[in-house]
């Protein structure tokens, strides 16, 4: 029987990951345990390398548009796998139709948050397509960046240990409740703004005064709660997180209850997550919350000694359950 593509394949949850190991991993190559991006060493260079899509709607949102996400979302690929972002490059696909003044105030957004982020745009392709074959507009960003040696260990997590503290850098959902609220024409009472940004400037702070950053990833799609996932599957060992320590602005919070969604499987593009050694983490903390893109930081759990490879998630009610790996179609989906 044939079997076709659907759309809970795209969730970012255990579909996803599934297609990926059985259709690319598989065909390609490609090394595991999978990161955000490819660590190159060649003739004794060692790069980083990562691609990405992007295909939100509506393009523009409260705090960003497509273009902004496609920089920051490659910028922080690179720069949570320890490397210094160096250049992109930027593939449009446009659909017949689109307004020029749009395409425009995308690319000038991109050439902003590049100029933010110190990195080049320096290469791209253009294609322009009948009305109905794509949805407006798509863009894929690639991006190269340096690594030093010693920060090599931290996409793979492989000196990660039991009592290393997880961080989060602020509020997590905030992304996701933009854009559904832009593509819906919702009118929340408080405004929520996504949380786009570019976030190697703020992660080269916390590396250079820290050498105990033990892993890093961004929590795009599929939010905090597939990220803890991955990394429990990673290194094998069980993680502690507190749900009370988690933090999340009321607004999302209360938009969360009302709409149903749980806001630890929303997708952010400004939030990461760090696992720094203990006794690290304090300081950590300082240099993150002196940055405004890290003022609202918190520690919210640890690595367990624990050889299951689970996520235990302690409730503010004071019980204990599994957080498990999302699985269908997350709602609201933003890309």
């Amino acid at each position: 029987m044939s079997v076709t593509i659907t759309l809970n394949q795209g969730s970012g949850g255990k579909q996803t990951h599934r297609l990926i190991e059985n259709v690319f991993v598989k065909r390609f190559g490609i090394a595991e345990p999978l990161t955000d991006s490819a660590l190159v060493r060649n003739r004794g260079m060692d790069i980083v390398f990562t691609t990405d899509s992007f295909v939100v709607d509506p393009l523009f949102f409260p705090g960003g548009n497509i273009g902004k996400l496609a920089v920051c979302g490659t910028v922080n690929d690179l720069a949570v796998s320890g490397a210094v972002p160096v250049c992109l490059s930027a593939a449009f696909i446009i659909e017949e139709g689109l307004p020029e003044g749009d395409l425009v105030e995308i690319v000038q957004s991109m050439a902003d948050e590049a100029e933010k982020a110190d990195v080049k745009i320096v290469t791209g392709d253009t294609k322009v397509v009948e009305k109905g074959k794509c949805d407006k507009l798509f863009i894929t960003t690639s991006g190269t960046g340096t690594i030093n040696p010693d920060q090599w260990h931290i996409s793979i997590g492989e000196r990660i240990k039991p009592g290393d503290k997880l961080i989060v850098n602020g509020s997590l959902g905030n992304h996701a409740l933009a854009v559904l609220g832009a593509r819906n024409q919702l009118s929340f009472r408080t405004p929520v703004i996504s949380d786009c940004a570019s976030l190697n400037h703020l992660i080269g702070k916390v590396l250079k005064i820290s050498g105990n950053i033990h892993f890093m990833r961004d929590l795009t799609r599929g939010g905090l709660a597939t990220v803890l996932n991955e990394l429990a599957a990673m290194i094998g060992t069980g993680i502690s997180i507190n749900e009370g320590s988690v933090p999340i602005d009321d607004p999302v919070k209360g938009l969360c209850e009302m709409l149903g969604f749980d806001p630890l499987y929303l997708a952010n593009e400004g939030k990461i997550l760090i696992v720094a050694r203990a006794g690290d983490e304090s300081k950590v903390l300082d240099i993150l919350k002196s940055d405004p893109l890290g003022k609202d930081s918190h520690i919210i759990g640890e690595i367990m000694d624990d050889r299951r490879s689970r996520v235990i998630l302690n409730t503010v009610s004071g019980g204990k359950r599994i957080l498990e790996m999302p699985s269908g179609i997350q709602l609201p989906r933003i890309c």
